[in-house]
């Protein structure tokens, strides 16, 4: 009977154990350090990690395209806030593109807010319900600063439909 009691309490001991160190290994896992080497556009950057470079994209926002108006201004301020500068990643997860998406933090400050506060970008429902970001959006609207302090500012979403029905 003892025996038997030591068995199960040592397999789910050992059952324990190993499921916390698994939720540890995901939690390092999720995590990514390293420095801005170039900036894409307002909401896209690559990471250099270990030497490697990885692609990252802000999680929740869209930023005005290139082509579009406050695209340059998005890139500059992003770059302004982050190229050269060693950030931290909370990786969500990867997008279609093999991009690495994450809350990029730096000294402290959350980027993907910063940008949102700036009037540089549409908090993106369809990929995140964070009720403080929709909050950050409403503010920069109703100070219409950025890109709100245009009349109708076109969502880079739109504006990429719009590209592709172009093309055709």
């Amino acid at each position: 009977m003892r025996l038997t009691l030591f068995f199960i309490l040592n397999g789910i001991l050992r059952t324990a154990l190993l499921s916390g160190l698994i939720f540890w290994s995901l939690e390092v896992f999720s995590q990514l350090s390293g420095t801005v080497v170039s900036i894409s556009d307002g909401d896209t950057f690559t990471l250099l990690v270990n030497k490697k470079p990885v692609k990252v994209r802000l999680h929740g926002i869209d930023c005005p395209e290139k082509k579009q108006a406050f695209g340059k201004v998005a890139s500059t301020f992003l770059g302004e806030h982050i190229f050269n500068r060693v950030v931290e990643v909370h990786v969500k997860g990867k997008d279609r593109y093999g991009r690495t998406i994450g809350i990029v933090y730096d000294k402290g400050e959350v980027i993907n807010e910063k940008m949102l506060e700036a009037g540089l970008a549409w908090h993106y429902t369809k990929y995140d319900t964070n009720s403080a970001w929709a909050q950050l959006e409403a503010v920069a609207r109703k100070k219409r600063v950025g890109l709100w302090a245009q009349d109708h500012p076109l969502p880079p979403w739109d504006f990429r439909k719009q590209k592709k029905k172009d093309v055709r």
